[in-house]
């Protein structure tokens, strides 16, 4: 009888990671609201859609964007980030730079309480996005 409780506990415990892990939606889009400490510069537009595929992309405010990502768990990381090179004003230049060096640096991903995906550098605050309606 104590052996099927503690199987019965340890199904839970797993069946909550793995919903858990289902909270990242993946081949949906994502719209950034904060990189680290600073929220985005009124009326920019920067999003991040993870494909199933390992591949990461969207819209830099300024530029597309693209790179790979490695996902295991609550661990996510991305590889080098990939762009075109259009020219925008230097406020969204400074604000996309900032974006794709903070996505090298992510480490772990969670939820927020109020449903927020964020990704988590080793030091510092999140990238913080709202799920894309649609």
């Amino acid at each position: 009888m104590k052996t099927l409780g503690l199987t019965l506990i340890a199904a839970a415990l797993l069946a909550g990671c793995a919903s858990d892990t289902d909270a990242l939606k993946r081949d949906h889009g994502y719209v950034l609201e904060w990189v680290g400490e600073r929220p985005l510069i009124d009326n920019s537009h920067l999003t991040m859609t993870l494909g199933k595929d390992g591949r990461a992309y969207g819209s830099g405010g300024c530029n597309h964007w693209f790179a790979s990502y490695r996902l295991d768990g609550d661990a996510i990381s991305f590889g080098p980030v990939g762009s075109t090179r259009k020219l925008c004003a230097p406020a969204l230049m400074e604000q996309e730079r900032r974006f794709f060096d903070a996505l090298s640096k992510v480490q772990h991903w969670d939820v927020s309480e109020v449903e927020q995906l964020e990704l988590w550098p080793a030091d510092g605050l999140p990238l913080r996005f709202w799920l894309e309606e649609g």
